[in-house]
């Protein structure tokens, strides 16, 4: 499998998203436009995943028990650290907690948040499109400021 198609990989997958996507590319040594912006489109598509799976396979899997208390802990987490941000600010709110890049802010816990708030999914995926777009570039600049000062921290010798 090729890196790039690797760090497209990342950005798909829970926890890592863009914050592992985008630097894992980076350092492979692929542009910064291109890191950014396949990545980028790549958690594009965690909205709409969430939703189909929550819309569809969710509704079979919640029978089962250990499923359900999973599911039921994450929801009351994604409500605590959500509510105040979307009773607030709605649409800006969604699109401000999913461009803070830290783990559990990203696009699965907003997409998560927009469908228990039942809000509209087209404004919804628009929200999590814009924060995800703004966590990119964020990612992408603390990586290209970083780079030069993080490579020789690991390749530098210990005497």
């Amino acid at each position: 499998m090729s890196d790039f198609l690797y760090a497209l990989i990342l950005s798909i997958l829970p926890i890592a998203e863009l914050r592992g996507g985008i630097p894992y590319a980076l350092l492979k040594g692929y542009p910064v436009w291109a890191a950014y912006t396949g990545c980028v489109a790549a958690n594009f598509l965690v909205g709409p995943i969430v939703f189909v799976f929550l819309n569809t396979i969710h509704k079979y899997l919640y029978r089962v028990s250990p499923y359900k208390n999973l599911f039921d802990w994450f929801e009351q987490r994604v409500r605590n650290k959500t509510t105040h941000l979307i009773e607030k600010y709605g649409f800006w709110g969604i699109a401000l907690f999913v461009a803070i890049p830290l783990p559990v802010t990203g696009a699965y816990t907003g997409s998560m948040a927009a469908w228990l708030f039942k809000l509209d999914f087209k404004r919804s995926m628009l929200a999590v499109m814009v924060g995800v777009i703004i966590a990119g570039v964020i990612v992408t600049t603390v990586m290209v400021m970083g780079i030069e000062w993080l490579i020789p921290l690991f390749t530098k010798r210990i005497e």
